[in-house]
C-alpha cells in the first residue's frame, strides 16, 4: 500500500478566506513537486508532470485545494465541476486520480469509467442511472456524493430487456437537476470535443454541460504519457 504524501486537503464547503492572487497561501511549485512524487509511488517512477501540462496542473490544483483567488484568476468557477479535455494518453485520468489526495472525505469524487457504468447498465437496469444520479449521497446524509466519469464518449448505449438508454446521458441529465437543487458536483474526462460530444448526447445535454462543469484543456502538444 502506498502512501499519500503530505498534501494540504481543501476545508469543508469549499469557502476559503478570499484574497488576491498574490496572496495565496500555497506554493504551486512546491505543490506540483509533491504531486509528482505521489504519482512516482502509484503509478512508476517514470511519472512526471510535463511543462506544457503544468498550466493545467495549476487550474487542477487550485479548483480541488479551494484557492478562490488562483481559481479566479484562471476563470474558475468552484461551484461547478471540472471538465477536463486532452488527447488520448495525455494523463487526464492519472491526474484526476491524483488529485483526490487533495480532497476532504466527504468531497472526494471517486474515478468511474462511463464505459463500465455502461456495462453495468446491461445487468441491473435502470437502478445504474439511480445509483449514479438520484440514490448519489452519502447514507443518512444530504450529502452528495462527487463522481468523476472517465472517458466520457465512448461508452458502447446498452440494452436492458430490450430497452435502449444512453446511460450517459440520463446520469448527466439528472446530475445536472441535482446540482441545481443539492449542489451536487460532477467532473468528466473526455477525449471529444463539444461539437463531437454534442452529436453524441445532443444539444440538450451540451448546454446543460456550460452550467456544470469548468473545461480544462491539455495543450495539443502534450505527448501521450503511456509510450
Amino acid at each position: 500500500m502506498t502512501s499519500t504524501p503530505n498534501l494540504p486537503q481543501s476545508q469543508e464547503g469549499c469557502t476559503p478566506t478570499k484574497t488576491k492572487a498574490t496572496q495565496t497561501r500555497y506554493d504551486y511549485y512546491q505543490l506540483i513537486q509533491s504531486l509528482e512524487t505521489h504519482g512516482k509511488s502509484i503509478y512508476s517512477q517514470h511519472f512526471k508532470i510535463d511543462e506544457v501540462d503544468k498550466p493545467v496542473v495549476i487550474k487542477l490544483l487550485a479548483y480541488f485545494l479551494c484557492d478562490e483567488a488562483v481559481a479566479t484568476e484562471e476563470g474558475l468557477d468552484l461551484n461547478k465541476g471540472i471538465m477536463l479535455t486532452g488527447r488520448i494518453g495525455c494523463g487526464k485520468t492519472s491526474l484526476m486520480h491524483l488529485m483526490r489526495s487533495l480532497c476532504a472525505e466527504a468531497f472526494r469524487h471517486t474515478v468511474v469509467s462511463c464505459r463500465n457504468i455502461s456495462f453495468e447498465f446491461s445487468r441491473t437496469g435502470f437502478d445504474t442511472i439511480s445509483k449514479y444520479s438520484h440514490s448519489a449521497f452519502f447514507p443518512y446524509s444530504n450529502i452528495p456524493r462527487t463522481y468523476c466519469f472517465d472517458d466520457l464518449g465512448l461508452e458502447t448505449n446498452m440494452n436492458f430487456w430490450g430497452n435502449n438508454c444512453c446511460v450517459m446521458a440520463e446520469i448527466l441529465l439528472s446530475r445536472y437537476d441535482l446540482l441545481v437543487s443539492n449542489k451536487m458536483l460532477t467532473h468528466v474526462t473526455t477525449n471529444l470535443n463539444s461539437q463531437e460530444l454534442e452529436e453524441i448526447y445532443g444539444n440538450r445535454l451540451r448546454s446543460r454541460m456550460r452550467a456544470m462543469f469548468n473545461l480544462i484543456s491539455f495543450d495539443v502538444s502534450s505527448t501521450d504519457k503511456r509510450r
